[in-house]
């Protein structure tokens, strides 16, 4: 695989893995680290890009929630979407620093949206969490911690 397709699926994957669609974008991240043939900085760059604007999409779909929560594709059923409320109200913007978890990091950027938390600090939170997340992949890849 040449450069631009590395960065391309590792975009990609990383981008599906923040939306409620299915991803694998740490599987994807560890292929290419321990390929060796790419620069690491620019591998987390590209994943944590990806990750970030797939969390801002999420975001946007929370914003407006109240005209889609009703169609047939909206990602979140009823107890999900109360489930994460109910964590964004308890736990405020710190919660958003779990954005990276699989199963409640999705809908909790969803629910930032719905509660209209400041996009600036939304933008902020998410991207320290979701970098520091790839970061320790990296670290964890190389046996560096």
């Amino acid at each position: 695989m040449d450069a631009f397709e590395v960065y391309t699926s590792l975009f990609i994957s990383s981008f599906l893995s923040s939306t409620l669609l299915p991803g694998h974008s740490e599987l994807t991240l560890t292929a290419f680290i321990l390929m060796k043939n790419y620069p690491v900085i620019n591998l987390i760059i590209f994943a944590s890009t990806g990750n970030i604007l797939g969390s801002l999409i999420n975001w946007c779909m929370g914003y407006y929630v109240t005209k889609l929560k009703d169609k047939k594709w909206f990602p979140l059923n009823k107890l999900q979407l109360t489930r994460a409320s109910k964590w964004f109200l308890k736990y405020g913007k710190w919660s958003l620093f779990f954005c990276w978890v699989p199963i409640i990091g999705d809908p909790l950027t969803i629910v930032a949206g719905i509660f209209r938390f400041p996009i600036h600090l939304f933008i902020l939170i998410v991207s320290f969490a979701k970098t520091l997340r790839y970061v320790i992949i990296y670290l964890v890849t190389t046996n560096i911690i």
